[in-house]
């Protein structure tokens, strides 16, 4: 009977190899639905592309993205235009004393001289190398101890005390006991501006260690770090700001402090220009000074921010 049915061609499709299996007989197209006639259009119709708008190409996103940064720097910068333009009008229409206060065109014009004198790159050479040497200390000695105190309790309880009480002293009242112990060298500027630098960096320090989130610090300690690799994974990261924080203001700190110190019997810098400029009546001069610090400030706060950006590069914006 199953030679009768193989001979009679009942033969399925999947017993039969590839070569020589029968094509599909095509699905019969329903009465409703008439095959329509072939047409001589045929052709299949293209689509015109998109054509590029003005902020789809490069270059032109480039010049908003410009213009977007051009008016923000614009308006950043208004009012300090407007607080130069009214240091010039002002004198010349009379408001101010000119002789005190002169217009902001002679005192770039003595800041010139000076630069092409060789006096102030004199005193900035000097109150630079003070300025950096007390800073670069007290970021070596305070971010250690400021670890220190903020991850160790008893540590903590020992010093506390301590720097409560220095901490409410102020760095200027302390400079005749600074001038009384090691002289007017070079000695009491630079460890004066370590002194007032140390604090800003040591208190945010501190800070920065005791306000990790404690969540995140036990969720890391689940997972199975350790003492040492839980400080450098967790937190140390997490206070990178703060620390940055007190960074920036000792900066600032070092630069200002570094003029009373240099006040007192120093033969160079910018504190000992502005002085001397004063106590001559060379007013011009003074605020050549004046300038000088400004800009070295502000310029000096940008470097910390471009190297707080850097090490905070973990940080989601």
């Amino acid at each position: 009977m199953a030679d009768q049915k193989l001979l009679s061609g009942d033969v399925h499709r999947y017993d039969l190899p590839d070569d020589e299996a029968p094509e599909a007989a095509p699905a019969p197209t329903p009465a409703s639905a008439p095959t329509p006639a072939p047409t001589a259009t045929s052709a299949p119709t293209l689509t015109p592309a998109p054509a590029l708008t003005s902020t789809s190409a490069g270059v032109p996103r480039r010049r908003v993205v410009g213009g977007r940064l051009l008016r923000r720097a614009v308006t950043n910068s208004t009012a300090i235009l407007l607080l130069l333009a009214a240091w010039e009008v002002l004198p010349r229409l009379g408001v101010v004393d000119s002789v005190f206060v002169p217009p902001l065109s002679e005192n770039l014009v003595a800041w010139y001289d000076l630069l092409v004198g060789g006096q102030l790159p004199e005193h900035l050479e000097a109150s630079l190398a003070r300025s950096l040497s007390g800073f670069g200390l007290a970021i070596v000695l305070a971010i250690p101890l400021g670890l220190l105190i903020g991850w160790y309790k008893p540590v903590a309880d020992f010093l506390t005390p301590l720097l409560e009480l220095f901490r409410n002293t102020s760095a200027v009242a302390l400079l005749p006991v600074f001038t009384l112990i090691l002289g007017i060298g070079e000695t009491t500027k630079v460890t004066f501006v370590l002194y007032a630098c140390a604090w800003p960096i040591l208190l945010n320090t501190i800070s920065g260690v005791k306000t990790v989130e404690p969540l995140l610090i036990k969720s890391a300690r689940s997972m199975g770090l350790g003492p040492v690799r839980l400080f450098q994974k967790v937190i140390l990261p997490a206070a990178v700001p703060t620390i940055f924080t007190g960074v920036r203001l000792a900066g600032a700190y070092s630069i200002l402090v570094l003029l009373f110190a240099e006040m007192v019997g120093a033969k160079a810098g910018l504190g000992y220009l502005i002085l001397d400029t004063q106590s001559s009546f060379r007013i011009p001069d003074m605020y050549a000074g004046i300038i000088t610090i400004s800009v070295l400030g502000l310029l000096f706060n940008l470097l910390l921010v471009g190297v707080e950006r850097r090490f905070s590069t973990w940080r989601t914006t």
